[in-house]
């Protein structure tokens, strides 16, 4: 009995010893290491520039004071269409006569005598031009006669036809001088007119002949009105913009000068982000031969280089898409259709060559590849990697060649 009694305490022991080495086995035994895994695939890879952009009106035109007058208030306003040459956008009259000070008023009162007092001595100078020009004519139908009778010479009839050619000549001189002083006095009269005057309001109330209607040099909408209350503007002043956004719309897009050069103009765009349901598709139109320092919002110098890109899709497809909107682009400079594509994150430098991870029968295999263009999220692989085979993503240091390792499984 006591016999049976130890060989059973030996048996447990001889289990819970079995036991606690196998639970400390399993506890202590290398497990694989968990890492993120992706599929070397084939398919259609592009590299893209990616860039805010803001839309313009192609052509938009500034509507001007043509003249320096006073600018009635405009009526019309932002989104309206309008008619080339048939749609009043804004209407001028005549710039009102400054005030005149006591100074000033004296001396055109001055002026106005002095042009009046002209007049009379012009009249006076006709008056006596007309009694020499009536003189001279007397003495020529005289001298006619005598040379007919034979008692005066030719030379006395010659000499009284240019008296009397010479007299009709002091009389149109002096009707000339006549038409000069009233006008004289007319302009001096004019230095006179002030805000007071009863004769200004009466012009320049209510429709007026000088009124001056501006008609819509393009056919559009009007895009700004700068200038909306009545003023008095010089000639030249920009009143309101107008422009075609439904035909003539077209995105300007920031450039980092590093970027710009591997543009081209032809290269296809995608706008997206623009507030539609759908991307619109664009060109590039031309890319600006020049830069522009500009500060980015870190305060960083950069040298940016504008693109324009002509929007291709249809004019109902951007509908709602106006002047100076803002739209996110991507330039399409480089497109291969079948091509290996490799994840960006499985590649790492190894002294001067790409390598990556491959996933080999649960074992990391250190493999060096050669990679055509890259976009940040995928590479081309031009070598060193087949389709469907599995690398590891954002490898660690801590991973080396050999290494067992697992997929990580995301919750």
């Amino acid at each position: 009995m006591a016999k049976a009694r130890k060989q059973s305490r030996s048996v447990l022991i001889t289990i819970t010893i079995l036991f606690i080495g196998g639970v400390l086995a399993v506890a202590f035994w290398p497990k694989p290491m968990l890492v993120d895994m992706g599929m070397v695939t084939r398919g259609t890879m592009r590299l893209t520039i990616d860039e805010e952009g803001r839309t313009r009106v192609r052509d938009a035109y500034i509507v001007s004071t043509p003249v320096a007058g006073q600018l009635m208030r405009v009526r019309v306003y932002p989104g309206d269409h309008v008619v080339r040459g048939e749609t009043v956008v804004a209407h001028m009259r005549p710039t009102n006569p400054a005030a005149l000070d006591v100074r000033t008023r004296e001396q055109a009162d001055a002026a106005v005598s002095a042009a009046q007092a002209a007049l009379r001595v012009a009249r006076a100078d006709l008056n006596a031009a007309m009694a020499n020009l009536d003189l001279s004519r007397s003495e020529l139908q005289r001298t006619i006669q005598l040379v007919d009778r034979g008692v005066s010479t030719g030379a006395a009839l010659d000499r009284a036809r240019q008296t009397d050619r010479v007299a009709q000549a002091n009389v149109d001189t002096a009707e000339a001088a006549i038409a000069m002083r009233e006008a004289e006095i007319v302009n001096a009269q004019a230095l006179l007119i002030g805000f007071d005057d009863p004769g200004l309001s009466a012009a320049i109330g209510g429709a007026s002949p000088n009124d001056i209607p501006l008609f819509a040099p393009a056919d559009g909408r009007i895009l700004q009105v700068m200038q909306q209350s009545e003023t008095t503007l010089p000639a030249g002043a920009p009143i309101m913009e107008i422009g075609n956004v439904s035909s003539d719309l077209e995105i300007v897009v920031g450039l980092l000068s590093t970027d710009a050069v591997q543009v081209t103009p032809g290269d296809a765009v995608i706008v997206t982000d623009w507030g539609g349901s759908v991307d619109l598709g664009g060109v590039v139109a031309r890319v600006d031969p020049f830069g522009v320092t500009q500060f980015s919002a870190l305060g960083v110098e950069e040298q940016r280089v504008n693109a324009i890109v002509d929007i291709t899709s249809l004019p109902d497809d951007f509908a709602g898409l106006g002047h100076g909107f803002r739209v996110e682009t991507k330039i399409i400079v480089w497109q291969g259709q079948d091509v290996l594509i490799v994840p960006s994150s499985a590649l790492f430098r190894s002294a001067d060559d790409w390598t990556v991870f491959v996933v080999d029968e649960g074992e990391a295999q250190l493999r060096t590849v050669q990679i055509g263009p890259n976009n940040g999220i995928e590479a081309q692989v031009t070598g060193g990697l087949a389709v469907g085979e599995t690398v590891i993503l954002y490898p660690s240091s801590g991973l080396a060649a050999g290494a067992s390792v697992a997929a990580r499984v995301v919750n």
